[in-house]
């Protein structure tokens, strides 16, 4: 008798057993991951080692390596987790289809661009994780393949601000040009605001970052559109 699609689907599915592995090791895999998190934090990625990841996690060293093959994979996943929550944050960060006839790119700018600001602001233990590639350190230890993924990942999460930028009326050169002058201030408030270092100026880092933003809007080629009254 013929194997149907449905049947085959059946005896593919996993086990309860099976799932209830699974699941035991994803839970594994994350608790290894946040006790990972809190090392490469305090320590960073040369002071904290697989050795001292286990212990906090209450494993042994050996037990990591099934899970991951060195401590330069666990902070690369680590930081490819962290990228892509910021990528959803900025992604899911337009304005929705309904305003689609009311919506300006200078709209748009400013809630990408907040979104991506607000990530770091909100969570700087991820702007801790990602220090590797904000100031263009060598991520010592990652390997070509990861670098150039994690890389990506970034940039990825900077495009809507760039196409933002392009509907301002920047050519694609200035808004490479904006895009990365923005990065750059944005990763410069939130060092300052993270360290502290702000408060010497009596200035909010949330009110230096919109005066920016709204800066590059200003300057655009070409003018917001007025939107359309109902």
């Amino acid at each position: 008798m013929p194997r149907t699609e449905d049947h085959a689907s059946e005896l593919d599915a996993p086990t309860p057993r099976e799932r209830r592995q699974q699941a035991l090791a994803h839970a594994r895999r994350e608790h290894i991951l946040g006790a990972a998190r809190e090392a490469f934090v305090e320590l960073g990625l040369e002071g904290a080692s697989l050795r001292e990841i286990a212990k906090r996690a209450g494993y042994t060293a050996g037990a990591i390596y099934s899970y991951f093959p060195s401590k330069e994979e666990v902070y690369a996943t680590l930081l490819a987790e962290s990228l892509e929550r910021l990528h959803a944050r900025v992604a899911g960060a337009g304005l929705p289809a309904s305003a689609a006839t009311e919506a300006t790119a200078a709209d748009e700018l400013r809630l990408r661009a907040q979104a991506f600001f607000g990530f770091y602001r909100e969570q700087p233990r991820d702007l801790d994780l990602g220090f590797y590639l904000f100031h263009g350190m060598q991520p010592r230890g990652l390997t070509p393949s990861w670098n150039e993924r994690l890389n990506g990942r970034l940039r990825d999460a900077m495009r809507p601000q760039e196409a933002a930028l392009q509907g301002l009326g920047f050519g694609a050169e200035e808004a490479t040009t904006e895009v990365t002058a923005l990065f750059a201030h944005t990763v410069g408030l939130l060092l300052l605001s993270h360290t502290g270092r702000i408060r010497m100026f009596g200035r909010a880092s949330e009110d230096l970052f919109v005066r920016y933003v709204e800066g590059i809007i200003r300057r655009a080629p070409a003018h917001p559109p007025t939107r359309r009254r109902r």
